[in-house]
């Protein structure tokens, strides 16, 4: 019973508060975060960017896969016929190479997902100075992102960033 006074009060508090901002000429608009990120150009040569700087380890690991399968097909095709030893040693070689796979498949993963992550900050740097420049240009005071349960579509500024975006991209910034 007291926790649900203490939530009571709270609420009251937080609508009375936020009551003399509803009531003034405040312009609030809205923008789909998860577009910008999919949608952006910024985004998609950050994605083409760590593709391109990583594709020669991806290279390397195909390379590894593809000797892994050779000895795989020539134990399944020559194991009935080896010595006890050439069996072992083929089996340990497969073991190894799987395990080495395994490990610099794990590590080009971990060092993509660091690297991604470190240029989607920069990306998402621009994406917020752009919404700024949206909003200032706009006039409008107050721009949500997230935790919106539902949007008029005349609020959604979402485009107008997308544009600018592409605008700054042509333009090499």
């Amino acid at each position: 019973m007291r926790a649900k006074t203490i939530l009571a009060m709270c609420t009251l508090l937080l609508f009375s508060a936020a009551a003399p901002v509803v009531a003034g000429d405040v312009s609030v608009a809205f923008v789909q975060a998860s577009r910008l990120l999919n949608e952006s150009p910024q985004i998609k040569q950050l994605k083409v960017r760590v593709r391109e700087e990583f594709g020669p380890r991806d290279a390397r690991l195909l390379e590894m896969q593809k000797q892994i399968k050779v000895l795989q097909d020539k134990l399944e095709r020559d194991g009935p016929r080896m010595s006890s030893d050439e069996l072992r040693r083929l089996k340990h070689d497969i073991s190894t190479r799987r395990l080495k796979y395994k490990h610099a498949r794990d590590e080009l993963n971990q060092d993509k997902q660091l690297r991604y992550s470190e240029e989607e900050e920069r990306v998402t740097q621009i994406i917020r100075e752009v919404i700024e420049q949206v909003a200032q240009d706009e006039k409008i005071d107050m721009v949500l992102q997230s935790g919106v349960l539902w949007f008029s579509p005349k609020v959604d500024v979402t485009d107008k960033v997308l544009k600018r975006l592409q605008d700054l991209a042509e333009s090499g910034g």
